[in-house]
């Protein structure tokens, strides 16, 4: 995951400063050379490094921060509030024409994830309800097109394409054709180039010509590091780009592309790839990557993730049986593949508050999941509503069925026991009334 090594390294500086009643300026400088090679160790541009610490230190030594009662909560809030606008301040969006469709252009290297995130794009304005649609303008690439049409059948969302031919000319009349179909949203994927070359930058600035784009984004490859920085400025200068798309945040970037291409570009990200799957696709909030980065978790987006994810009648449901029918394996079932659909579950714990630091150095198995639904599946209905009913013979059998020791399916049934006493407990004591939301009838 991006920014774990640099969350563990500001933590262990915040830590230090905590176990100290007051701070004095010297205390504040150590902490800050410390947060400066954590920045270089990932990958952070040496400039916007040396800004940010400078920033940060200068209103850490203030009387405020001086004289208050934690003052190493204080200098942690000011180093939140540095890093949320060192990422921009607040989330950009697409820009809107007086009348549509809206053009987005997709530039960057071959190999960034151009075709893949365009697709990811598409899919999330459908969600949102507008129509867009996809144009095939890498005639270059072997597959290029048919890959963005296999995608945009996977996305719901339509493709426009003209086969190898001027990729100047098919994005004219794909804006043209947007027009006459009533697509809102035309998105269009160039061609891009193991380097950045000169007919690159011409054919681009001629598709800019010749359709006006809205939004011209740059995909870049988080894990690329201080070059995706580099690529950024090269875009930039010759494109006037109006944002960054930044794939593979879920991967072992270092994170410091993240934390550079505004400052250095003046260029917002506007989108990042959190995932393999077209669902894979966040919309960039400064303030709670500075949060994630703190290992203060990134609730809102937790939540905005399993609103996506999850199927609300079927939650209702369940929370109604965990209230006053009590859960079994069935439920437990369904709610190991609502989990699933979030993602990896070290991404989505990360996002917990308090979780970050915990999971440092922590490998998880998402493969636990199958293997558990496995088991279940190797039961019986019978066996899966009443899992009491599963005696040591039915625990052989169930074993071989899912290919796990008899030892696992102990396992699975000793946790959902301590499931269904915990509760108990919170029916017993009433705690589920303090939460409005859970107050469901009978």
């Amino acid at each position: 995951m991006a920014f774990e090594n640099l969350s563990e390294k500001l933590s262990a500086a915040f830590k230090r400063l905590r176990s100290k009643g007051k701070l004095s300026e010297s205390d504040v400088k150590e902490a800050m050379r410390e947060v400066r090679m954590a920045l270089l160790e990932a990958d952070v541009n040496y400039k916007v490094a040396k800004d940010f610490v400078a920033k940060v230190s200068e209103r850490a030594v203030g009387k405020e921060v001086m004289e208050s009662l934690t003052p190493a909560q204080m200098v942690v809030k000011i180093v939140d509030e540095e890093l949320t606008a060192l990422m921009g301040g607040g989330e950009s969006r697409l820009n809107s024409p007086s009348s549509p469709p809206a053009v987005v252009l997709f530039c960057g290297l071959q190999g960034s994830g151009k075709t893949t995130h365009a697709a990811k794009l598409a899919l999330m304005l459908k969600n949102q309800g507008h129509r867009p649609l996809l144009a095939a303008c890498d005639v270059y690439r072997p597959a290029a097109i048919q890959q963005l049409q296999v995608l945009g059948e996977q996305a719901g969302v339509p493709v426009f394409e003209e086969g190898n031919g001027d990729p100047v000319k098919i994005s004219r009349n794909a804006v043209k054709h947007a027009k006459d179909y009533g697509n809102d949203f035309v998105l269009i994927d160039t061609a891009g180039r193991l380097q950045i070359d000169e007919a690159l930058m011409d054919e681009l600035r001629r598709i800019k010509e010749a359709v006006q784009p809205t939004d011209i984004l740059l995909v870049v490859d988080a894990m690329t590091g201080q070059e995706a920085v580099n690529v950024a400025k090269a875009f930039d200068n010759l494109l006037d780009i109006t944002g960054v798309i930044l794939t593979k945040l879920d991967g072992d970037a270092r994170g410091g592309a993240a934390l550079s291409v505004r400052a250095v570009t003046g260029k917002p990200i506007k989108f990042v790839g959190t995932g393999e799957k077209l669902a894979d696709l966040e919309v960039f909030h400064p303030d709670r990557m500075a949060s994630r980065i703190l290992g203060m978790g990134d609730v809102l987006t937790l939540i905005e993730n399993a609103q996506k994810t999850v199927d609300e009648k079927a939650a209702k449901e369940t929370a109604r049986k965990m209230l006053h029918e009590g859960l079994d394996l069935n439920d437990l079932l369904e709610q190991l593949r609502q989990m699933k659909k979030m993602g990896p579950m070290k991404n989505v714990l990360s996002k917990v508050p308090g979780m970050a630091q915990q999971l440092n150095g922590v490998e998880i198995d998402d493969r636990q999941i199958d293997r558990t639904e496995a088991i279940i599946l190797s039961m019986t209905p019978a066996e899966r509503a009443k899992p009491e009913l599963v005696n040591p013979s039915r625990k052989r059998r169930i074993a071989a069925g899912s290919g796990r020791k008899i030892e696992d399916v102990n396992r699975l049934l000793k946790g959902y026991v301590q499931m269904q006493k915990m509760m108990k407990q919170f029916k017993k004591k009433g705690i589920w009334k303090r939460f409005p939301g859970m107050r469901i009838p009978h």
